[in-house]
């Protein structure tokens, strides 16, 4: 069962409501930015700041509770920390996947082509979601 007390805990970051309930709308939602998240918050916290969210989000990062996803031409999203993955983003309705793929063909190829030694690999794929194809036909 998640328990999102426990995982700030297990990252050494002091339990706050605001962060309980940052990790509770990341664990329900997937994917968000800042501003989503503000939006959300707002509900149960109605005086919480959006610098209250900056400061705690970019606490988790650090301890690597959260990861930031770069999206190009897009706001960054926030996600819960967990094993190496992709990301698929539809660029018709905006909704992002995790897909687990394995980069290590990429980073040789990148290896044997340059100098440049790779020590991380985040990749992000645009395109159209499968219902977004099928509404367009």
């Amino acid at each position: 069962m998640f328990n999102s007390s426990v995982l700030l805990k297990e990252y050494d970051l002091k339990v706050t409501p605001q962060r309980v309930a940052i990790v509770e709308e990341l664990y329900r939602n997937g994917h968000m930015n800042i501003d989503e998240l503000y939006q959300s918050l707002l509900k149960k916290f109605p005086s919480i700041s959006l610098a209250t969210i900056y400061k705690n989000v970019n606490a988790m990062v650090e301890k690597i509770f959260l990861n930031e996803v770069k999206i190009p031409e897009a706001k960054s999203v926030y996600e819960l920390a967990k094993e190496e993955h992709s990301h698929l983003i539809c660029s018709s309705c905006g909704k992002i996947e995790d897909i687990y793929i394995d980069t290590s063909v990429l980073n040789d190829s990148v290896a044997t082509i340059s100098d440049f030694k790779v020590k991380d690999t985040k990749v992000v794929f645009s395109g159209t979601c499968s219902d977004c194809q099928k509404s367009s036909k």
